[in-house]
């Protein structure tokens, strides 16, 4: 049985920093890429940032130098630290699991945690 479960999203001002983590669960977590995503109202889904089961990282233009994943595999978890927030990044922030090396590809999602950004 599959779970994702995300959480730590809140309402922030503008500089301010939140950490997103989602806990994983049913699958084979340690071997698994993981991708953080966001969807903003009116706007694609776009990937924030994704890690490898070997820790490779990458991460959108927007966020590079802000925002930064890790993962927990003993704890099954995944984190995105983000910082200097901006009223850019308020979205609805998805945890993606297990992807195959294509694009958007990943089988399991999360049911997302809310982010507001606020001036």
């Amino acid at each position: 049985q599959m779970q994702l479960a995300e959480s730590g999203g809140g309402s922030v001002q503008v500089g301010e920093s939140l950490k997103l983590s989602c806990e994983g669960s049913g699958f084979p977590f340690e071997k698994c890429g993981m991708a953080w995503y966001r969807q903003a109202p009116g706007r694609a889904r776009e990937m924030v940032s994704s890690i490898s089961s070997f820790l490779w990282t990458q991460y959108s233009d927007s966020v590079k130098g802000r925002f930064r994943i890790s993962r927990a595999n003993d704890k099954n978890t995944l984190y995105l630290q983000m910082n200097n927030l901006k009223t850019e990044d308020a979205a609805v922030y998805y945890c993606a699991a297990c992807g195959s090396g294509g694009v958007d590809d990943y089988k399991y999602w999360g049911q997302g945690t809310q982010v507001t950004v606020s001036a």
